[in-house]
């Protein structure tokens, strides 16, 4: 089950793929009682970009898929973890939206948001068996570092750890580990010898911090996202360019990040607080750094095959950077 290597014909064959994953999908979310069945379906049901099955067929391409069954497995397990850890990221963000629809814990409970990211935890444990034990031990190892980044967001850096530095960590461990491993999925799917599997591991991770990153870009530079602009200002999430913005010592600099620090609930002060903020130089610096980790990423993929499946990987770094939502 080779990839195409004709352009036309490999966008039709990764969106085949995606289809037939997204039917899976919601297979996969039934449970036993009707409640379970729609509450597990809630958030899949809202949509999503689907980018950690996308990376799981495009870095399959490399080679060739031992089975289309087992490469359908792989990306089941990468997005039913994805959507586990929504349902329990809503529940300690206290969230109302996800994905433009009522967070389940609002639909429902707190309680029952957690118990259907468990469910849906267990049943991506369920299929990662089928796939033999190098991949259950993978979704494990990442699943831990899932945990340990949310632990490290909640008690915040130690006492003179550099701030940026430990969020940097947090984001690699819950965003770039998943996308790192959904990378390795494909490839291990694919049997690529175990340096190209460690070269997709770099590209997802650095490529996942990327995600993130322009993320926090978004949130104060776009009035076209699925959620309002600056609601992480608002919720008092630390961001890229909120957190380099201590860098700067000047009085409007000072001024700005004390507003940020402030009460925020009122609409005219974030709308005021995201005007200046969009017309600070803070801006540019982060949009630069998160340019420059594209790169880095895109470097990871020297030590993979050439073809369209790379050609690929390498446009998600451009289209990560360039994305408005």
């Amino acid at each position: 089950m080779s990839a195409p290597q004709n352009r036309d014909a490999f966008e039709a064959y990764v969106r085949e793929r995606l289809e037939e994953i997204e039917t899976a999908l919601a297979a996969a979310a039934t449970g036993s009682m009707p409640f379970v069945t729609e509450a597990a379906r809630h958030i899949i049901s809202a949509g999503g970009k689907r980018f950690r099955p996308l990376l799981v067929i495009l870095a399959s391409s490399l080679g060739t898929p031992r089975s289309a069954e087992d490469l359908t497995r792989a990306a089941l397990v990468m997005e039913l973890t994805h959507v586990a850890s929504l349902y329990h990221d809503d529940v300690m963000d206290e969230a109302e939206i996800r994905r433009g629809a009522p967070s389940a814990n609002s639909v429902w409970d707190n309680s029952v948001a957690i118990l259907i990211g468990d469910y849906l935890f267990a049943r991506a444990s369920d299929i990662v068996a089928d796939l033999g034990v190098d991949f259950v031990r993978l979704q494990a190892r990442t699943f831990s570092r899932l945990v340990q980044g949310q632990i490290a967001e909640t008690v915040g850096p130690a006492e003179g750890q550099d701030a940026v530095g430990a969020y940097l960590d947090v984001v690699a461990d819950k965003t770039g580990s998943l996308i790192a491993s959904s990378a390795m999925f494909g490839g291990m799917v694919a049997g690529l010898p175990d340096e190209q599997v460690a070269a997709l591991a770099g590209f997802g991770e650095e490529l996942g911090v990327v995600f993130q990153l322009s993320d926090d870009l978004i949130d104060i530079t776009s009035d076209s996202t699925g959620k309002t602009p600056g609601t992480d200002l608002r919720e008092g999430v630390p961001t890229l360019p909120t957190l380099m913005l201590a860098d700067y010592h000047d009085e409007d600099s000072c001024d700005l990040l004390a507003q940020i620090h402030g009460d925020l609930s009122d609409d005219a002060a974030l709308a005021e607080v995201l005007r200046r903020l969009r017309g600070h130089a803070v801006i540019e610096r982060a949009g630069d750094e998160v340019a420059r980790r594209a790169e880095v990423a895109r470097g990871h993929l020297a030590l993979l095959p050439e073809g369209i499946a790379r050609d690929a990987l390498s446009e998600l770094c451009d289209t990560v950077v360039s994305r408005s939502a």
